[in-house]
């Protein structure tokens, strides 16, 4: 195992303005750990100035550890002895993603995010997997014996490509989707049971299902099982919403909601489903996306990609001021556990979390090989994803069906199969009152509009 003081990281990605600053942080307010951070990124211009920023981090008075930052020009020079991975991509640009999200609502189709599933997730898919194949060629030949941790949506494809392309990958996802239900259970301990002071940690959740349509089957606190309190809180709040213990209300940011498309599938299917209303929502039929009128009345945001233009704006002003030393970095941790997990990995200190991995049995009743989310337990050098047991009967066939999508989608991408990556579009259940000769058109242009990131086998 590497020594912990003398660690190289490889940050794929690397010019972040989001997650590799957390990562920057979280790193420098752990004294356990120091070393040398590779950042490699497309545009390597981000990178550099990624690297004067984490170089500022470092020294900051309240890090408690050092890091050097380097830049790397491409993926071997960033992998070549590197001991853990990070691959924190955007696959493609604002351009790609406007079309993602945005030319399906000409057909009626409002999506939250656009990231994972329906016509955005499967377009933004076969753009990432090409990406995610270079990447594990590149892991396998330079760096196979690193841990590598993805952050990149679509999350369960890409972990998938990866040890798709290299079987003997150590790869696993970290979403913190799931983080948020749990502290969800936390403000109804304490607003509806008197309870104050818990935190996450302090819980026990059963975690099964595939990434943001995750689902918590059985949660419990100390000797008190949370189940039958949350079908009264669900219950309670199923009209109204729930908005304490936010930063503000819904209302407020294009990311928060009330909560009531969690306990509406609750009350459905008797399991807390653990993301973002904005991602569960689009895992099934337009239920709560049929118009924009619908989305407001579930009390969540649809999420325009001209709003994610105006954040990068802001985020490139303050790089700017980070690099020119007009704003002094946050040291506050980003809340991720990435770094704890790598601790872990490391042998200081053993911790359990919900991880992206294949299938190995933990969720016996969906297709082994398919990237999964669950609980696992992580030690030294070892990850042992933990048995989930059964998912619920009624939550099975909806989770069923887009695992068998997901695989579809990984075939289609790999073989620039157009015929399958049709049928498979159309199968989503966000698609499912598109007629299809008009499926098809919105499947012609959408592909069109990121030919630019597409192998030429799709338009042969």
């Amino acid at each position: 195992m590497p020594n912990a003081k003398e660690l190289t990281v490889a940050y794929i990605g690397g010019g972040s303005r989001g997650w590799a600053w957390g990562f920057m942080t979280d790193l420098a307010t752990d004294p356990d750990l120091c070393g040398t951070v590779r950042l490699y990124d497309i545009d390597r211009e981000a990178a550099e100035r990624n690297r004067i920023i984490g170089e500022k981090i470092s020294v900051h008075p309240k890090a408690l550890s050092r890091w050097s930052y380097e830049v790397s020009l491409g993926l071997q020079e960033a992998l070549t002895g590197a001991d853990f991975v990070v691959i924190s991509i955007l696959p493609g640009t604002f351009h790609e993603m406007q079309s993602d999200v945005h030319l399906p609502e000409r057909v009626g189709i409002y999506q939250p995010v656009g990231d994972t599933v329906g016509a955005g997730g499967f377009m933004r898919a076969m753009r990432t997997i090409p990406m995610f194949v270079t990447i594990a060629e590149a892991i396998r030949d330079y760096a196979p014996d690193a841990w590598v941790i993805n952050y990149t949506n679509p999350m369960s494809l890409c972990v998938r490509t990866l040890y798709e392309i290299f079987p003997g990958i150590h790869a696993f996802g970290c979403c913190h989707e799931v983080f948020g239900t749990q502290k969800l259970l936390c403000a109804m301990l304490e607003t509806e049971e008197g309870t104050p002071g818990v935190i996450r940690q302090d819980l026990r959740t059963t975690v099964t299902g595939i990434n943001h349509f995750t689902w918590i089957t059985s949660a419990s606190f100390g000797e008190t099982d949370l189940m039958p309190l949350y079908a009264r809180f669900a219950d309670k709040y199923a009209e109204s919403g729930y908005e304490a213990g936010q930063d503000g209300n819904w209302m407020n940011s294009h990311f928060a909601c009330a909560h009531r498309v969690k306990f509406d599938l609750f009350r459905r299917y008797g399991a807390i489903a653990a993301a973002g209303d904005r991602h569960l929502a689009e895992f099934v039929a337009p239920w709560y996306t049929r118009d924009p009128e619908t989305v407001r009345s579930w009390k969540f945001s649809l999420t325009p990609v001209s709003w994610r233009v105006e954040d990068l704006e802001r985020r490139l002003a303050r790089s700017d001021r980070l690099v020119r030393g007009e704003e002094e970095p946050s040291l506050v941790p980003s809340g991720e556990e990435g770094h704890l997990l790598l601790k872990a990995l490391l042998g200081l200190g053993d911790l359990v979390s919900n991880v992206n991995v294949p299938n190995r049995g933990q969720v016996p009743d969906l297709p082994a090989g398919a990237v999964v989310e669950t609980n696992a337990f992580f030690s030294r050098n070892r990850i042992e994803p933990l048995f989930a047991g059964p998912t619920p009967a009624g939550v099975l066939p909806l989770v069923a069906r887009h695992v068998l999508n997901q695989e579809n989608t990984l075939r289609s991408a790999l073989r620039c199969d157009r015929k399958l990556g049709f049928t498979t579009f159309m199968n989503d259940p966000q698609l499912s009152a598109v007629p299809p000769a008009e499926g098809e058109k919105l499947f012609d242009d959408m592909m069109e509009n990121q030919r630019a990131y597409l192998p030429a086998g799709w338009f042969a």
